[in-house]
């Protein structure tokens, strides 16, 4: 009987079932010692991203606005809205990166967070009509494309304006919008530094584009700084533009993006009024736990709700706080509700 046992497990469909059977067992006990490895290790901490407060629910509104069937481009990294990002636009990250298709940001990836997408998409969501923004720090156009394109999805006619100091972040602005489809009609661009008023800056010079985005600019330099500047090639020489300014063609912003690295509070406390009347949406980028609780006392004192916020993530050293991550606002402009409710 072993023999005629042995022969029939010489047979194909016999010998394949029987080594589909070892291997089922093989992957169960490797499956058992990887959970009681588990069991015996603390559950991994949850990531800081997961820790906000919003009345609307920004998975629900990222995981909304994810394109179905993106393609991947050999020389781009696109992101799940289907927006194209040239990896040269930030090296240290992306470097390597093109053909990639990245998954849905939650809790974040390599440049935002839950809170940070989900109230960028829910000013797209709340635009009625068409769909006009405003970056300021706008660096390659990060949430210009970003909003643009899911405004353009959902059918809303477009009109990104951008303002950035360095020379070459200005041009990869250009490149991301025309990449991503953006025609000259849609895309206005100028260089120089966001202020509540006009005047002139002095903004730092960097050798190489997309290696430096945390620049600072220099306001009210006196004529030694200018000279000094000039003469070393620091810094260049740059206008002051208003928001006013910026805003006068259009009738409404439907989102107005603000980080521009340490001076949100004070840009916010000088731009009210132009806020009031056109800035339906507020984005803003924080650096400090201070500047995060002036914000809050000066926008609700002038009537705007706080829909999400998540605070500066911050490590102690020496027993001073040291920004590791940006905080995160976004504001609603109650003035504008009773228009949108009439459409």
């Amino acid at each position: 009987m072993s023999l005629l046992q042995d022969a029939a497990l010489l047979a194909p469909p016999l010998r394949r079932l029987r080594d589909a059977r070892d291997s089922l067992l093989a992957e169960r006990d490797a499956l058992a010692a990887r959970l009681g490895a588990c069991l015996n290790q603390p559950p991994p901490r949850a990531s800081p991203f997961f820790y906000y407060h919003a009345n609307f629910n920004p998975e629900e509104v990222i995981r909304r606005h994810a394109a179905p069937d993106i393609q991947a481009a050999p020389a781009y990294l696109t992101n799940f809205l289907g927006v194209r990002i040239d990896p040269k636009f930030y090296p240290p990250l992306l470097e390597g990166r093109g053909g990639e298709i990245e998954p849905v940001p939650i809790p974040a990836n390599w440049h935002a967070d839950i809170a940070e997408w989900g109230a960028a998409l829910r000013a797209v969501d709340l635009a009625w009509g068409s769909f006009t923004m405003i970056e300021l720090g706008c660096g390659w156009g990060c949430w210009m494309n970003n909003t643009g394109v899911a405004a353009r999805r959902a059918g809303l006619a477009v009109h990104l304006i951008g303002v950035e100091g360095d020379e070459g972040h200005i041009q990869f602005a250009r490149e991301a919008c025309a990449a991503n489809g953006f025609g000259p009609s849609e895309v206005t661009l100028a260089r120089g530094i966001a202020a509540p008023t006009g005047g002139t800056a002095l903004f730092p010079r960097q050798a190489q584009p997309g290696m430096g985005w945390g620049s600072e600019p220099i306001f009210g330099a006196t004529e030694a700084q200018r000279a000094d500047a000039a003469a070393a090639g620091t810094h260049d020489e740059l206008p002051m533009i208003a928001l006013a300014e910026l805003a006068a063609p259009h009738d409404r912003i439907d989102l107005l993006h603000v980080d521009i690295q340490g001076g949100e509070a004070d840009f916010i406390a000088g731009c009210l009024d132009v806020m009031r009347e056109k800035v339906a949406y507020l984005l803003v980028g924080t650096h400090s736990r201070p500047i995060e609780g002036r914000i809050i006392d000066i926008l609700l004192a002038a009537g705007w709700a706080l829909e999400i916020e998540r605070p500066a993530i911050f490590s102690l050293e020496g027993g001073t706080p040291q920004i590791r991550v940006d905080g995160i606002q976004g504001w609603r402009n109650p003035a504008f509700d009773s228009a949108r409710a009439a459409t």
